[in-house]
């Protein structure tokens, strides 16, 4: 089979639930409306949204958001997609709305100005593992039961458990190759069938799937690399060269990496 033969086959294997199909979808205001106002139970106005979006925290991490929406009322609203159950997915919401409001808030803004933030996150595996579809996440008092409002809504959905709601309908069509409700869902069902059956669709989608792949092997061959400068600065340390001499052999490591490299093998001798 030749190489754009696969290509397209991967293609006809994606679902809205994979990064690389929600990327493409979550550019069309129509469809963040659809599935975000299915989610929060009420029609919401997306005035704008950017997929993929990179902010940074204070100390410069990055973390790029799947679907960053500004909705019409002022709130934020970010969409996060995950298949792989291998994280801590609260934590990650955590941060990520963390990230959010730090980014979107204006400095000397007064406590009771900071802007309301809303974290959907959209899972193939039911994170609670309670068979909802649906979970909201709410601050409660303890001692007395009340729930209080912070501006923040943590929502998780999944793909997993059909409980016959709206919300599970749209799940189907996130995950099944055929799944469609153009009554329902006539934006979600009409941008799949977009990339699913259109040839101009499909040939977007494979040069994103292309794309994708060379962007992962040119991360691969980065850590690579790097981990082999880490791997060849101990060994120089191991046999008793001097942090100088490895500093400027070595020019790929940053002074910390290094530092840390030099800690360990001083701790092993």
């Amino acid at each position: 089979m030749a190489d754009r033969e696969k290509v397209q086959e991967i293609v006809r294997q994606l679902n809205i639930i994979d990064d690389t199909f929600f990327q493409k979808m979550a550019e069309d205001i129509g469809f963040c409306e659809e599935m975000i106002s299915t989610i929060l139970g009420q029609k919401v106005k997306v005035k704008r949204v950017v997929p993929q979006n990179s902010i940074k925290n204070l100390q410069g991490r990055s973390v790029v958001l799947d679907a960053l929406c500004t909705l019409e009322n002022g709130e934020d609203c970010n969409v996060e997609v995950q298949k792989a159950d291998d994280d801590n997915h609260v934590r990650r919401v955590r941060y990520n709305t963390s990230c959010i409001t730090a980014n979107i808030t204006e400095p000397g803004t007064k406590f009771e100005k900071v802007p309301d933030v809303i974290g959907i996150y959209i899972s193939k595996f039911d994170v609670f593992k309670s068979g909802k579809t649906v979970y909201h996440i709410d601050r409660v008092i303890r001692e007395t039961g009340e729930v209080q409002d912070n501006g923040l809504q943590e929502i998780y959905v999944n793909t997993k458990i059909d409980d016959g709601s709206d919300i599970a309908e749209l799940m189907r069509i996130f995950k099944e190759n055929d799944a469609y409700d153009f009554e329902k869902f006539p934006k979600v069902s009409g941008r799949k069938r977009q990339f699913k059956a259109s040839e101009g669709g499909n040939e977007t989608m494979c040069d994103l799937v292309e794309n994708y792949a060379k962007q992962k092997a040119a991360e691969a061959e980065k850590k690579a690399i790097a981990a082999e400068a880490k791997a060849s600065a101990l060994r120089f340390f191991q046999n008793g060269a001097s942090y100088e001499l490895v500093r400027t052999s070595i020019i790929s490591l940053s002074d910390e990496e290094l530092q840390a490299i030099y800690e360990e093998a001083k701790k092993n001798k």
